[in-house]
């Protein structure tokens, strides 16, 4: 019969080894934890979302570049614009010579605005040369301005209707004497649009030298006497977009009515009348200094 082998050296089964003895299994026994391994079911889902998240990391590489990309062209573009622009500008805007229209624009502007743009006193001078008898060279003396006035209500009527319908914008006038205080002068300038709708009324404008612009008398001056009346003569000349009007007549206050068809007017009384309009007129559309550049004088 075999002998019974003795378990006095291994340890109990619920309790603790042999005072003295180390359990090779460690302080648990059979009780400690083992070592789970992944199931291959777990390997395949690790491997899967590894490959998803790499494919979305290039992805959104791909798109990263395809945004960028076209970043690129929207900066180029706008920089080309930018520089088209920039270029047109400073071609628009650069000194260069004045064209033949752009030349003839600025005297027409520059003539045009001279009746605001000038002092009463620069459109009726204080003194106008004129030729007296002999072409002596004399000096018509300007007593008065009066204030602005509509058109139709400093012309006679046939006279207003055409400027009237020419779009007259306003008209200026002042009365001068000659160097003897012998006649009276009343210039007037009806200033039109624009030298076409000038040269347009002047077309349709009478021949009567019996209208025309109404005279201003100044108060306590030998002017006070010259009336509508007193005209013994009218015309008028055009120059730029203004019609510039004369009317003369002596300072005694003889009437037209009052002269015989056989008595000849005074003959300096016209040619001094007629030349101090035309002074003024010659004043009002002198052309200017046009400037050869457009900034000046240097191109």
């Amino acid at each position: 019969m075999r002998a019974r082998r003795s378990t006095s050296g291994l340890p109990r089964a619920g309790g603790a080894g042999t005072p003295g003895r180390r359990n090779p299994l460690g302080a648990s026994g059979r009780g400690s934890r083992v070592r789970s391994w992944p199931a291959a079911g777990s390997r395949r889902l690790a491997a899967a979302r590894q490959r998803a998240e790499l494919d979305a990391l290039q992805q959104g590489i791909r798109y990263r570049r395809v945004f960028v990309a076209l970043l690129g062209v929207i900066i180029a573009v706008s920089a080309f614009v930018v520089l088209l622009g920039t270029v047109g500008l400073l071609g628009e805007t650069r000194s260069r010579p004045l064209t033949q229209a752009e030349q003839n624009r600025y005297r027409q502007e520059e003539i045009a605005r001279r009746w605001q743009a000038w002092p009463a006193t620069g459109v009726f001078p204080e003194e106008v040369k004129y030729l007296g008898l002999d072409r002596a060279q004399q000096y018509a003396r300007r007593v008065g301005i009066a204030p602005e006035t509509e058109c139709a209500k400093a012309a006679d009527p046939s006279v207003a209707h055409v400027l009237r319908d020419h779009g007259c914008v306003t008209m200026l006038r002042a009365t001068y004497v000659d160097q003897t205080s012998t006649f009276v002068i009343t210039v007037g300038v009806a200033v039109l649009k624009d030298e076409e709708s000038r040269v347009s009324a002047g077309e349709q404008l009478t021949q009567d030298d019996r209208v025309g612009v109404l005279p201003v008398a100044f108060p306590g001056t030998v002017t006070e006497r010259f009336g509508a009346a007193q005209r013994q003569r009218t015309g008028w000349v055009g120059a730029g977009p203004y019609l510039v009007f004369s009317t003369a007549g002596y300072a005694d206050g003889r009437a037209r009515a009052a002269v015989p068809p056989e008595e000849i007017l005074h003959s300096e009384l016209w040619p001094a009348a007629k030349s101090v309009g035309n002074q003024i007129a010659y004043f009002l559309a002198d052309p200017p200094k046009v400037p050869p550049c457009t900034q000046g004088n240097v191109c």
